[in-house]
């Protein structure tokens, strides 16, 4: 079973950035996607980023398109959310999530979020006007 830490969030201003890491444990990194899920309380979970577990394919929701970028180290099992020129509107708890299985062959902006069913504890990102 595969866990999930995620950390960095915190509480930014308008136009700000912040880097989300989450190590994961418990399987072989290298073989699985990873993403994120972001979800205001009250609302429902979206899927924010998410990219191949070879790294050759990324997915982006449309709002976070040219200022989210999603990256992996094998090396450290570790997916990072680079989040740049940050909004109010991306005020949320983030949470890491991976692939149900190994070796899923996904095209960019075409990834199955029904496929991400597990998850991190966690990390609030807070962005002030």
């Amino acid at each position: 079973q595969v866990r999930l830490v995620e950390s960095g969030g915190g509480s930014v201003q308008t136009g700000g950035s912040l880097t989300l890491s989450c190590v994961a444990s418990g399987r072989p990194f290298s073989r699985y996607a990873m993403g994120w899920f972001r979800q205001v309380p009250g609302n429902e979970r979206e899927f924010v980023a998410g990219i191949a577990w070879n790294g050759n394919a990324k997915y982006y929701k449309d709002s976070v398109k040219g200022r989210f970028t999603i990256t992996r180290d094998n090396a450290k099992n570790t997916v990072y959310l680079q989040m740049n020129n940050l909004k109010p509107e991306d005020t949320a708890d983030y949470y890491c999530t991976s692939d149900k299985l190994p070796f899923t062959a996904y095209a960019s902006q075409a990834f199955r979020v029904a496929n991400f069913d597990a998850l991190g504890q966690g990390t609030r990102v807070t962005v002030s006007s």
